[in-house]
Order: C-alpha cells, then sequence, then structure tokens
C-alpha cells in the first residue's frame, strides 16, 4: 500500500478529492524529515512509512498547530538515534 492510501485510511477519507493536498502533507514531512532531521528515510521499512503516515496525519488534523504527541516526539527521537540524524536538538 503507498503512502497516500495508508494516509487517507488513517484520516477515513474516501474520495480523491483531498488527494492534493495530501500529498504535499507527506512531501513536505518527508522532505522534513530528510533535510532537517537528517533522517535516511527507507519507504520500505514499515516503521519508517508508518511514521510518515502518522505524522502527515497529525499535521492534517491539527494544521501543524500546537504540541506534538508525546508518541511521535518518541517514535521521532528513535528515528534520529537509529537513523544518525544530525539535528537531535530539534525534536519538534
Amino acid at each position: 500500500m503507498d503512502k497516500l492510501a495508508l494516509l487517507k485510511a488513517n484520516l477515513g477519507i474516501s474520495t480523491a478529492v483531498r488527494d492534493d493536498y495530501l500529498n504535499s502533507i507527506l512531501d513536505s514531512v518527508c522532505d522534513e524529515l530528510k533535510k532537517e532531521k537528517g533522517i535516511a528515510l527507507d519507504e520500505k521499512d514499515n516503521i519508517h512509512l508508518m511514521f510518515i503516515v502518522d505524522y502527515a496525519a497529525w499535521r492534517f488534523r491539527n494544521r501543524g498547530e500546537g504540541a506534538m504527541p508525546r508518541n511521535i516526539q518518541y517514535r521521532l527521537h528513535n528515528l534520529l538515534i537509529n537513523s544518525g540524524g544530525d539535528n537531535t536538538d530539534d525534536l519538534g
């Protein structure tokens, strides 16, 4: 299953009306993780894939405002440690 299909399932969206917006959120999340956090993403890795989907779902629901949920912070921290991220000071 691809990222968009998983994100739509997470959000309970069945139409294609918001696909462009959702794809933009997914691209933004991936760019942030790669460029700002220094995480080498492997979208074939289920841990990475589900983190991208959950992070994007949080961004969609909250428009990126407010505190990041603790479970996402914890998983991001683990990705930074396990992927050798170079920006551990900015956990969001």
